[in-house]
């Protein structure tokens, strides 16, 4: 079989590739190792980026996500019992929309099974071939276990962290960055209202904790964790004790709390692939680059990857100029890096390391209060949370 574009991965990115190149007339196929309800399973962050919120605009997918979704105007940040409120709008004039990941997934399949989009579930051994050359091709299994061919002009590798795309750039090529972090995130989703109609990111002795939300009867709460711990060593009342402790006293009363739906843990990273690209085969999202969640970047660092891929897909084929594709990592990697910083610049400010001294403690209460107390650090941080533009 043949198409232009074989894209490997059936998240989010992958998604919203296909759907983009499609609306243009672009043939796609996209690859999924897992079926689609697995996918749909996946519990991921929710925030939006405005640049996130325009392609799926663009995509002509955004009909659920402009009603349902909620539009956060700023955030709030607290430190023990201290909190100010960090206002996006004011800083901007953009907010960002909290939608869940899940729902926008969903509507990603739902548009392009509507478009009749070719999409291979439970696909095994997928393998990349002559990505270097002028013509690429993909092999896997598929679900019936028969072997399969895809001959195409490019491949979009939107397979995660664990994926084959990235592996496919040879060793001495591909460079990687890495930092890993001493704690992970316990994560508990429960049917409760949200303890607050805006995110909290909250700075404690104790460590982490944020509270943030799915929908107005879905929340999302977690605390920071060691890493030798499993979500079966927390029952569900001493999640709630614990994230109680962490979060300011006008909040911590108001809270409802009630069973876990789901609980997970997940570890902390910072990681980045350079190149994002080899030959024919382009790099998009985790595949290239992890961030921890702090700064609520993952998602949208994969949504700007599309966006650049995209349009160099677009200028190419309809404007046979390829420089667009060329430029591709090097136009990636520059947004990347800087959203690395942000999340890594967040992360460090309000978690508990375990190596701190009482001077690394005090330097970190001084950079909470300058962010409070001065508006031009505010505008900066303002400016990285919506996002910087692509």
């Amino acid at each position: 079989m043949r198409t232009q574009i074989c894209i490997i991965g059936g998240g989010p990115s992958g998604l919203l590739l296909a759907k983009l190149l499609r609306n243009q007339g672009i043939d796609v196929r996209l690859l999924e190792r897992k079926t689609r309800d697995y996918v749909l399973g996946r519990i991921r962050a929710g925030v939006l980026e405005v640049g996130f919120v325009e392609l799926m605009r663009l995509a002509g997918v955004a009909e659920r996500m402009d009603k349902e979704g909620f539009t956060h105007d700023g955030t709030s940040i607290a430190l023990n019992n201290e909190v100010f409120h960090l206002d996006f709008v004011q800083h901007t004039g953009t907010p960002v929309v909290v939608y869940g990941q899940t729902e926008l997934t969903r509507d990603l399949y739902d548009a392009l099974e509507a478009d009749g989009a070719p999409i291979d579930f439970e696909v095994d051994q997928v393998e990349i071939h002559d990505a270097k050359s002028d013509a690429p091709y993909v092999t896997f299994t598929d679900r019936d276990g028969v072997s399969q061919r895809i001959d195409c002009d490019y491949i979009a590798g939107c397979d995660g962290f664990h994926g084959v795309s990235r592996q496919a750039i040879p060793t001495s090529v591909r460079r990687e960055y890495e930092k890993l972090y001493p704690f992970g995130w316990l994560g508990v989703l429960s049917e409760t209202p949200p303890v607050h109609h805006e995110l909290i990111y909250s700075g404690s002795d104790r460590g982490f904790a944020l509270c943030s939300m799915r929908n107005a009867n879905l929340s999302r709460y977690y605390i920071q964790c060691s890493l030798s711990d499993s979500p079966d060593d927390w029952s569900d009342e001493a999640f709630w004790q614990e994230l109680k402790r962490r979060i300011p006293e006008q909040f911590a009363d108001s809270i409802v709390t009630g069973p876990s739906i789901e609980k997970s843990i997940a570890p902390l990273r910072s990681f980045v692939c350079e190149p994002m690209q080899w030959g024919r085969l382009f790099l998009c999202g985790d595949a290239a680059h992890i961030v921890p969640p702090t700064g609520a970047k993952g998602l949208n660092t994969a949504a700007s990857d599309i966006h650049y891929l995209y349009y160099a897909l677009l200028q190419h084929y309809q404007d046979k100029d390829s420089a667009g594709l060329e430029a591709y990592s090097q136009k990636a990697l520059a947004r990347i890096w800087k959203a690395e910083r942000f999340s890594w610049s967040t992360t460090m400010l309000l978690h508990r390391f375990p190596e701190m001294n009482e001077f690394d403690l005090k330097m970190q209460v001084a950079d909470i209060h300058f962010l409070r107390d001065n508006e031009a650090a505010q505008k900066v941080f303002a400016q990285n949370y919506v996002g910087l533009p692509y």
